[in-house]
């Protein structure tokens, strides 16, 4: 249902249709000079305005961001979950015009993230933003007069791509490094979903700033501080009902406040 949607702001975008410019007054504006088209950064802007992958995102990668030109997801069935895509314009960093990352889920009582499968990013010869290269002067009196180099892994949100890898059920690893490798995986999944959910369906807001840091999207739709005290004192008045219900005994038996619950309010 989204489709067309999403397909039509691919075009405004990048640049494939354009727009025409109104004032405020509902006039349209006279034509300026040449500018560039579409919406240049949308999608760097749009993920950089997000409190949780603005976190990920090094200054390091921002150049390369700029060239991210659409986002999609699908939904997969065998196995359960879904992937994301990202769409890049020729860039000086990479050879890949996409990259995605496919999530596997195992859905029994409730989705449980299985693993991550990302793409392996073609960096050019010193492009690689995941690592980084430190140079070291030699030691004085030293034979080799030439700096010492070493590459390290670092931060960056290109590592999204390569995300943490379960090991194989005869591997055997302590509780330690179990809970630190499902810490990482929770964390990937967040961003992963996060994308999906929110930058993706709300890309705009997001690009705007507009759109609130909050699950609900409550600056989006609307709501206002009356509605909540409405709701609030609905839900009072529901809490008194309940209460005399139980004083009464019309609960009928197997059922009660337990068997009312929403799924989202168990405890993990």
């Amino acid at each position: 249902m989204y489709e067309p949607l999403y397909s039509k702001r691919y075009e405004i975008v990048n640049g494939v249709v354009e727009v025409d410019s109104v004032t405020k007054e509902g006039a349209e504006e006279p034509p300026a000079e040449k500018e560039e088209k579409g919406v240049p950064e949308f999608w760097f802007n749009a993920m950089k305005n997000h409190e949780i992958l603005s976190e990920e995102i090094q200054e390091r990668d921002e150049e390369a961001l700029k060239y991210l030109k659409d986002i999609k997801w699908y939904r997969i069935t065998e196995p359960k979950g879904f992937k994301l895509e990202f769409y890049f314009d020729t860039n000086p960093f990479f050879k890949n015009s996409v990259l995605t990352k496919t999530y596997h889920m195992i859905d029994e009582d409730e989705p449980i993230l299985e693993k991550a499968i990302g793409t392996e990013i073609e960096w050019y010869p010193g492009k690689c933003l995941t690592q980084k290269v430190l140079k070291k002067k030699p030691r004085k009196g030293s034979k080799n007069s030439k700096p010492i180099t070493k590459t390290e892994n670092c931060e960056s949100f290109f590592n999204f791509f390569s995300p943490p890898q379960v090991p194989d059920d005869e591997e055997e690893i302590d509780e330690d490094t179990a809970e630190q490798l499902q810490n990482q995986m929770e964390q990937d999944y967040d961003i992963g979903s996060t994308i999906r959910d929110k930058i993706i369906p709300h890309a705009v807001s997001w690009f705007t700033g507009e759109a609130a840091q909050d699950e609900d999207f409550e600056g989006i739709m609307g709501d206002d501080e009356d509605d909540e005290e409405d709701e609030d004192e609905d839900a009072e008045d529901d809490d008194e009902d309940d209460v005399d219900e139980k004083k009464s005994g019309r609960f009928p038996s197997g059922e009660g406040q337990q068997g009312e619950r929403p799924a989202e309010c168990k405890q993990q």
